[in-house]
Formats: C-alpha cells, sequence, structure tokens
C-alpha cells in the first residue's frame, strides 16, 4: 500500500482509502474516486504541482496534496 502522490507516471493501481475531511472525500467520491476504482497516473505537471490521472475513461487533475490522502495498491507500469 502506497500513497497516490507517490507513483510514477505511467503507472496503474487500485484505489483502497480516500482520507482527509468530509467535505474532501465527498468531492473525490462524487468524481468517481471510490475504493476499488482502478486508476492510472497519466503525468505530473510541476507548474501547480498537479497530477493528471486518468479514471474511468476520465482524466482528473490533482494536486500532490491532496493525492497524499489517497491510498493506492497493486501498483503496475
Amino acid at each position: 500500500m502506497t500513497r497516490l502522490s507517490e507513483l510514477n507516471p505511467g503507472s496503474s493501481a487500485a484505489l483502497l482509502e480516500v482520507g482527509g475531511d468530509r467535505s474532501f472525500r465527498r468531492r473525490l467520491m462524487e468524481l468517481g474516486l471510490l475504493p476499488g476504482t482502478q486508476l492510472r497516473l497519466v503525468r505530473r505537471v510541476a507548474i501547480g504541482d498537479l497530477l493528471e490521472l486518468e479514471v474511468r475513461g476520465c482524466h482528473l487533475s490533482l494536486r500532490c496534496c491532496d493525492a497524499h490522502h489517497l491510498m493506492v495498491d497493486g501498483i503496475r507500469g
């Protein structure tokens, strides 16, 4: 188990746990980031310290500090 913010670009993983405060967890779950969801880290963007994710065929961007609250497993790539 590792934090989403520690993945390398191109890696795929399953989301295990969504941490952070309640409103943050609710917003991510509304975007489709539910435990068990497969995701892929597309790239890191240095400007703004962002991560681009592919989740359920859609691309999402998260700040690294927010991705730190997401625990993933099954890293491939």
